[in-house]
Parts: structure tokens; sequence; C-alpha cells
């Protein structure tokens, strides 16, 4: 499919058009990999591994080259945001305003990934950039624990 169709076709998806403008505010160019990238991790309800994308995203021709450069790209640009849940493993997910900060509760058994939406830190946050005087701090707080379906194989 060209290019052309290809945008058109993701006007059709708001989340991955809005990424799609978000890129192009930033004078970014949108190739037909990009595109098969970004609607990749539109799709994605928990935070992806490079391995995992290039799986779904390498049928397609992208290479593992093209999919770290354009992560690379949208972490600069803070499009998406660098996870680690305590293995060593970088995992991303898109910041968009639809997906706002938030946090993750991971099962230590079977890795199941839920995503936490409450932020009690951000007031501690606040108080320790008073007391510091730092600004511009942020934070990143993972939890976990066994999920139901483990805690029923105990």
């Amino acid at each position: 499919m060209e290019k052309g169709k290809r945008i058109e076709t993701a006007k059709t998806n708001s989340a991955l058009y809005s990424l799609v403008e978000a890129l192009r505010d930033k004078s970014l160019k949108i190739t037909d990999e990009r595109l098969s990238i970004l609607d990749v991790l539109v799709k994605q309800t928990k935070p992806i591994t490079i391995k995992e994308l290039h799986q779904i995203t390498g049928k397609q021709g992208c290479d593992l080259a093209t999919i770290y450069r354009l992560f690379n790209l949208l972490e600069k640009h803070k499009l998406i945001q660098r996870t680690d849940f305590g293995d060593g493993i970088a995992r991303f997910e898109l910041l968009t305003a639809d997906r706002a900060h938030h946090h993750h509760i991971i099962c230590i058994y079977c890795s199941t990934v839920v995503k936490v939406d409450e932020c009690f830190i951000e007031s501690i946050q606040e108080e320790i950039a008073n007391r510091s005087g730092f600004k511009s701090i942020t934070h990143k707080l993972e939890f976990f624990g066994i999920c139901p379906r483990c805690q029923k194989k105990e």
C-alpha cells in the first residue's frame, strides 16, 4: 500500500493518527515502517519489548535497527516511555493524552501486567521538590505481587 493511502487509513484510527500528527509537528518523517511500528504500539495494552514488537512487525519488513532508531527518536521526543520491571528487560509504551501517567502491578509468577491509574506519589513528589529545591522531578513506581490466577495454583 502506498504511503498516502496508509496515512489515510491511519485517520480511521484516531490514536494512530494523533501519533502521526505528533511526529509531523516535530518535523519527523512518516515512513511505511514507522507507520507499522506505531500501529502496533497504539494497539498495545501493556508495555512491549523491542523483541516482541519485532516479532509482530518483522513480517511487514521492519528490521531491528529501524525499531531501535524509532524508539530512540520517540523516547527523545517524550512520545514513549521506557519501563523495566526489575528483570533488566526494557519495555516501552506510548505517552499520549489518553495514556497519561500511570504505574503497573506485575505478577511475580506469570509476569501478567496490570495498569494502575492511581498515583499517590505526586503529592510526596511535590513535597520532596519543595524541600530539596529540585525541579522537574519525575518518578517510576512498579508494584509486584501474585495475580488471582496464580493464587489459585498455590
